[in-house]
């Protein structure tokens, strides 16, 4: 029985720490003008963020550029004229490791059909980038594993509970979010629903 409680309390005190860790109010807004300072600009329109882009339903998914695990550059408009599915996870999140098998399963019935998969790992809560290479080996993984090292697009994307996932369709336009964990049958469903 103690363990469980154990267990329990692990479990919770982890969660607390991702949410405390990932919720910083203001953030985007303060380091979008300590960029500005760092560059000695002060012009707003290199802070200015357009009406159309955001993480809501409707909108235009932000742009960012991630190095991989492979240590290649991508950035999600890269991907336009695809349907992408743009997913936040870590190794060490039981839902995560649930997911990640239809993941794969998905990706590999459907990649032929102009569907990818970036699976964000929010590096800078996890343990480390070996860690990330064994859970992507111990899964067989092949879709893109951008690392997010530094937290910056799991909080513009709202990644407070893990995994979240975006679905964008051919356009950029955010067509879905879902957190939770997903199965290739929801997957589909809702990728099928997208332009």
């Amino acid at each position: 029985m103690n363990k469980n409680l154990l267990s329990i309390a692990i479990i919770l005190l982890a969660v607390a720490i991702v949410i405390v860790n990932l919720w910083e109010p203001n953030s985007s807004e303060e380091k979008k003008d300590v960029a500005s300072e760092e560059n000695g600009s002060t012009s707003s329109e290199n802070v200015a963020v357009s009406d159309s882009s955001g993480v809501e339903i409707g909108k235009t998914a932000p742009d960012f550029e991630l190095v991989t695990l492979k240590g290649e550059s991508v950035k999600l408009s890269d991907y336009k004229g695809k349907k992408v599915i743009l997913n936040f996870w870590a190794t060490w999140c039981p839902p995560c490791k649930a997911e990640m098998p239809h993941m794969q399963k998905f990706y590999e019935e459907n990649k032929e059909d102009g569907i990818e998969i970036l699976a964000v790992n929010l590096t800078d809560i996890d343990s480390g980038k070996e860690s990330i290479e064994s859970f992507v080996k111990e899964y067989e993984l092949t879709f893109e594993i951008p690392l997010d090292e530094e937290g910056v697009i799991g909080r513009q994307y709202q990644a407070f509970t893990i995994p979240t996932s975006y679905l964008i369709d051919t356009n950029g336009v955010i067509s879905n979010k879902i957190v939770g964990p997903m199965d290739e049958e929801m997957m589909k469903s809702l990728t099928d629903e997208m332009n």
